[in-house]
């Protein structure tokens, strides 16, 4: 097989790509080609990765203009036209080459109230969710998600408002409204609320389309949308 030839952002907000050549190999992953400029090309390029079998998310980068996980992305499916072009994820600040700052995201996390609530103590017994249930089941997949950050990248509204919560602050905030366990629901309510929440979101569907955890963060926030909209009817934010 043919080598790969690789163009790699190097820098910070301000930097420019840098070309590779890296060999060709069977079953190969966008993060095996990271690893081997790291090790055998170039020791000083920064990027992240930890599990390398799609637990973790932390490798996720953009590969040829979408954010993907690259330990779970094959070369073979985006290698276009003799090219592979590799850069840092999107909306976030660039610390060095393929790594960003995720602070921005995890705040945002935090300001939907992300954080669970309850009314019970480490002295009570757990309290039970019936599985079976209307609130239960619909966020059945949107507790999977583990905070990659892929689906704030790839959402416009973000890269337009940079005060916008975005996908991920805002499926968190959806899964604990549907928690009846939780008591923080007003509070949370109002956080989600105003220009920077859910009605800011234009259903373009990118969050959804790029998770790598097929997870619709467009759904959960059409669903923060209809509570937020039951709330002020009933007076209640």
């Amino acid at each position: 097989m043919k080598p790969l030839n690789v163009r790699v952002w190097r820098g910070q907000a301000e930097g420019s790509f840098q070309d590779f050549v890296v060999p060709r190999h069977a079953s190969q992953t966008v993060l095996d080609v990271v690893t081997y400029i790291q090790r055998v090309l170039d020791p000083t390029l920064a990027y992240r990765f930890a599990c390398r079998v799609g637990m973790c998310g932390s490798c996720a980068m953009t590969v040829n203009g979408a954010a993907r996980w690259t330990c779970r992305t094959h070369v073979d499916k985006v290698y276009r036209k003799e090219s592979l072009e590799l850069a840092p994820l999107r909306n976030l600040p660039v610390i060095r080459d393929l790594v960003t700052d995720m602070r921005e995201f995890f705040d945002k996390w935090a300001r939907a109230k992300g954080s669970f609530r309850g009314s019970l103590n480490r002295k009570d017994d757990f309290e039970k969710i019936n599985p079976q249930s209307k609130a239960r089941q619909q966020v059945d997949a949107a507790i999977e998600c583990i905070g990659c950050g892929v689906c704030y990248s790839s959402c416009d509204v973000v890269a337009a408002n940079a005060d916008y919560l975005g996908p991920a602050a805002l499926n968190r905030a959806w899964t604990l409204v549907q928690d009846e366990r939780d008591v923080a629901n007003a509070e949370r309510l109002r956080a989600v609320a105003g220009d920077a929440g859910c009605h800011s979101c234009h259903s373009h569907m990118s969050c959804t389309e790029r998770c790598p955890k097929q997870i619709s963060p467009t759904a959960g926030i059409a669903g923060l949308k209809r509570q937020v909209s039951l709330a002020l009817l009933k007076s209640a934010l």
